[in-house]
């Protein structure tokens, strides 16, 4: 017999359907009836007649004709929504899709799998898990870990040892011993109770990463958690069943308690949840209709599900590969607006770079060289200005290599520590099965994860804090040579001033954002947690941080393309006249001002993009130009480097004479 769950002003009601030709029209009207008759003024109705109404689906919010039959219109235990006419939608209203719903109506269930053995995750497959794009399965190695773990805590039942988390109480509780009989209500009680998170729930994506880090730490063996109960979980995650999760509550240590306790509410089929199914609803629905049951935790188990560094870690990893993006970018486009202002390439020459051998610095002044004027891409632009009489460059543009480069540094350091963190076993106490004993510890404690997301956040800002002078430098006529704020008819049209303004109080903000959270404790726990990480903190910021670094620098992208149509009909290098045509077949130039804030997004978007971004237009140019100088593009080591090194730099990398440097 088909059932529906139908959304009535808050509440979720299941409706079974004995006959397939009623009409949706009936469905919204037994949905009605069912609502007025569980409340005790009938709902402010009289009867089910007065009630004008129109009903949607929760996925994609489509509008349902009400005369179509439920077996044409709807799918066996399908969400939808009747909104009855004249209602006002309360401000705290959880809507029926998280925001973006455009981008999850189109959701479809993968078919790869991601072997998880708890070892060997990566940033990269934890942010593609996120995206839905692969389900997860575990490896035999890693059920076999996760079963004998799990005989130690029976074990530990069986014999009423007294053992944190297991036969005990928690925090300041410690020291209570739980009789056996209550070991599960103890699990529960724990999950429930630490279910106060605060705020926005994570997006589908951020609640996917989570949920699946997760099951990575558990899949290492070291929890104690049964491999039912974990397989129940790997399909709960397969069927992109996701709780309700605020984003903010955490401490970071103990671990992520609040968080993971909302994951874990969910799981066990309280609280709300969503699903590409059905939007949100009440968690036991949402299971139910993808043929799922809620989990019944045992001993232990509860424990297992929510100590850990994961939310923090979670996103940590989007932060930090996103940053990976950006940074790479910011290359590109700051070459375009060196391009523009008329810049000399000899700073980024390869003799300067070995004698400080960073990497970051070595890489973004190799990515300089392959991109702008040489014999490989030659620009009109640079030939134009090849015999000028200025000097040098201002810093933005000369010290791109030193600045950009401790960027990118300071990514691969955050990125070692995250692939480490991610593959970790955070639980207290840890199940050791060779040992057949537990020991408590400190794994769940987020520092190290917080500081080097605090350090990200530091340093991928300075590629904002840079940018927004370039765009200062291409927006000021007496620093460009170009018209005012890059427009035409000054003064009847602003051009690019507010954008740049813009900019100004992404960067300003920034600011205050990279102020460590990490520095921050507060003995929590009556004094038991008396020192914490603030990792949660520090991981949002860290996003909001980059989110607003890629905001500055689709502004520079933007005003750089504009430059660039007032330096017609001469033309830059092959590589940045493909970026200037990939943006150009989003954002058409600036010849009279016009609504800015569309430009901005669509550039924004460019950059964040995987499959159309700036870096996939330009990597091809810098790969080819790498495979070409190979010795070149390798930083050489302080001892390596000698007075007959010099000798193999006849040219290669060096400068073909732009501005007369003295």
């Amino acid at each position: 017999m088909p059932r529906y769950t139908v959304h009535v002003r808050g509440e979720w009601l299941a409706v079974p359907c004995l006959n397939g030709t009623n009409t949706i029209r009936w469905l919204g009207k037994e949905a009605v009836r069912r609502y007025m008759k569980n409340k005790p003024d009938n709902g402010g109705f009289a009867s089910v007649e007065e009630v004008k109404f129109y009903i949607r689906r929760c996925k994609g919010l489509g509008l349902l004709d009400l005369d179509d039959t439920v077996e044409d219109a709807l799918e066996d235990n399908e969400f939808v929504e009747v909104v009855i006419e004249g209602d006002i939608m309360s401000p705290d209203f959880i809507p029926s899709q998280p925001e973006g719903v455009h981008l999850y109506s189109k959701y479809r269930e993968p078919e790869q799998y991601i072997s998880l053995d708890g070892n060997s995750l990566t940033t990269e497959d934890l942010v593609s898990l996120g995206k839905g794009l692969y389900k997860i399965k575990l490896t035999p190695e890693a059920e076999v870990k996760v079963k004998k773990s799990r005989e130690v805590i029976e074990r530990i039942v069986k014999e009423q040892t007294v053992v944190y988390g297991i036969t005990t109480g928690f925090g300041k509780f410690a020291r209570t011993v739980i009789p056996n009989s209550k070991l599960r209500e103890l699990q529960v009680n724990l999950v429930r109770s630490h279910s106060a998170g605060v705020g926005k729930p994570l997006s589908p994506e951020r609640s996917r990463m989570l949920l699946a880090l997760r099951i990575n730490v558990l899949a290492k063996g070291y929890s104690g958690i049964s491999l039912e109960t974990l397989q129940q979980v790997i399909e709960a995650f397969n069927a992109s069943c996701l709780p309700y999760i605020p984003e903010k509550g955490t401490v970071g240590a103990s671990g992520d308690l609040a968080p993971l306790s909302h994951l874990a509410l969910g799981l066990i089929g309280e609280g709300k949840m969503w699903s590409p199914k059905s939007g949100w609803a009440d968690a036991k629905y949402v299971l139910e209709a993808h043929g799922l049951r809620p989990i019944t935790l045992k001993p232990k188990e509860g424990l297992a599900l929510i100590n850990g560094t994961q939310m923090i870690t979670s996103l940590g990893c989007e932060a930090v590969e996103r940053a990976g993006a950006i940074a790479r970018q910011a290359d590109i486009i700051a070459a375009l607006t060196l391009e523009v202002l008329k810049g000399t390439t000899r700073a980024f020459d390869t003799d300067i770079h070995a004698v400080r051998p960073h990497r970051g610095q070595a890489e973004v002044a190799f990515r300089f060289r392959s991109l702008l004027d040489s014999d490989h891409h030659p620009s009109e632009i640079a030939e134009s200005h090849r015999f000028c009489d200025r000097v040098q460059d201002a810093y933005t543009m000369r010290c791109c290599p030193q600045v950009h480069g401790v960027v990118n540094d300071t990514i691969a350091f955050v990125k070692d520590i995250m692939t480490t963190e991610i593959n970790s076993a955070t639980d207290n106490p840890m199940v050791f099965a060779e040992r057949a004993e537990t020991i408590s510890g400190g794994n769940f404690h987020g520092e190290y994860p917080a500081k080097a997301l605090d350090y990200l956040a530091i340093g991928v800002h300075e590629l904002a804090a840079i940018s927004e002078r370039r765009i200062e430098r291409l927006c000021n006529p007496s620093l460009s040579e170009l018209p005012a704020f890059l427009v035409t008819e000054g003064g009847l049209n602003s051009g690019f001033m507010i954008a740049h303004c813009t900019a100004a109080a992404l960067v300003s903000e920034n600011k205050a954002l990279c102020h460590p959270s990490s520095v921050d404790s507060l003995s929590t726990s009556a004094a038991t947690e008396d020192h914490v990480s603030m990792g949660g903190w520090a991981a949002r910021k860290a996003l909001r941080v980059i989110e607003h670094v890629e905001q500055v620098l689709a502004i520079e992208l933007l005003a750089a393309c504009q430059g660039i149509e007032f330096l017609r009909p001469l033309r830059t290098t092959t590589p940045l006249e493909k970026v200037y045509d990939l943006v150009r077949s989003v954002v058409r130039p600036w010849m009279k001002d016009r609504f800015m804030a569309p430009d901005i997004e669509a550039a924004h978007r460019l950059l964040v993009e995987q499959k159309a971004s700036v870096w996939e237009v330009a990597k091809p140019y810098i790969e080819k130009y790498r495979r070409e100088h190979i010795p070149e593009s390798r930083p050489i080591s302080p001892t390596a480097f000698s007075l007959g090194s010099l000798e193999v730099n006849t040219g290669v990398g060096h400068d073909h004479g732009h501005h007369n440097e003295l």
